[in-house]
């Protein structure tokens, strides 16, 4: 559906009383130097239709925007560019970075704002832009800047909180206690992943914009860009980090276990042998062979039993010492 749609004029909102669905009668409102900012929210292909007939775009970008699952990426067009962005939300409870699309359409006196799923919210994103007239009143590449920042910022925040999941794995796999972290080590290795693919091929999209090259981009705009790709080459310095520390935490998971494993042997072989020993003992003694000068002896069942307990203990306190027990 067709969320906001407005006309903006020297960096101003020009206010009308038309639905926001309206996106010709809107249009009308323009005056040259004027542009149309419409927003849409997981369209269905008619309403798509109509917004593309309305500002003629091209409709391999149109097929992009409405059937999504895109890669990040810029592409130009005759009078036209259209950035596809990737959105990114942290779901803590389930460890699961859940990821959306914004597709933008730009022209000359227009720009259209597709997004898919429930992260990358613009309704905020538009408001701060309309408190800054000087940057709006760069135009349709004003709008580009806003969602782009308001993307990346997002990253931030996924980097962050996936951040405090890997501090608490490291404290999880560093503790005295047994614990079992390899699945969640592997499912934040997976979601880090899938951060990367949504910022990595965003980095050429934005050092494009940068460079002031990208009609429709005035180079006055590129130190508003050049800040968006100073906290995005941040968020990769974090995702690789991230991913380097999982790694030695699971190397480091997986180190402990085998110790532990060892210790167990240790304590398992240390205590056979308490057993075993009394064992042999015993099994000499139940032979009853004729000749044994103990079986005629009065203290001989007194003296096998103390010989097992004493050889027993000895062998505890020993195990007790080398720390097999």
């Amino acid at each position: 559906m067709i969320v906001d749609n407005a006309v903006y004029r020297n960096g101003r909102r020009v206010e009308h009383d038309l639905p926001v669905h309206d996106v010709l009668g809107v249009g009308a409102t323009r005056e040259p130097g004027d542009f149309q900012w419409v927003g849409l929210h997981d369209p269905d292909e008619a309403q798509m239709r109509a917004v593309s007939e309305a500002f003629g775009l091209h409709h391999l970008a149109v097929e992009d925007a409405v059937h999504a699952h895109q890669r990040p990426k810029l592409e130009l067009y005759d009078g036209m560019i259209f950035l596809v962005l990737k959105t990114l939300r942290y779901i803590d409870d389930e460890d699961a970075v859940e990821t959306g699309e914004i597709g933008i359409f730009a022209g000359d006196d227009y720009v259209v704002t597709v997004r898919h799923g429930s992260g990358g919210d613009l309704k905020a994103s538009r408001r701060e832009l309309e408190l800054r007239a000087q940057v709006l009143a760069h135009g349709p590449a004003s709008v580009l800047y806003a969602v782009c920042d308001k993307v990346v910022d997002d990253y931030e925040a996924v980097g962050a909180d996936l951040m405090i999941d890997v501090d608490e794995v490291e404290t999880s796999v560093f503790s005295e206690s047994r614990t079992d972290d390899a699945g969640r080590i592997y499912t934040l290795k997976r979601e880090l992943a899938e951060v990367r693919r949504a910022v990595s091929p965003l980095r050429e999209p934005l050092r494009r914009f940068v460079s002031g090259k990208v009609r429709g981009v005035p180079e006055e705009t590129s130190p508003y860009f050049r800040d968006v790709v100073d906290h995005l080459q941040r968020v990769e310095e974090v995702v690789d980090n991230l991913d380097s520390l999982l790694s030695a935490a699971f190397e480091s998971h997986v180190a402990r276990i085998s110790m532990q494993q060892n210790e167990d042997m240790r304590k398992i072989s240390a205590g056979a042998a308490l057993v075993v020993v009394p064992t042999l003992v015993a099994g000499i003694y139940g032979m009853n062979f004729e000749y044994m000068p103990e079986l005629n002896w009065r203290y001989g069942y007194p003296f096998a039993i103390a010989l097992m307990v004493s050889i027993a203990g000895g062998l505890f306190v020993w195990f007790k010492k080398s720390g097999w027990l």
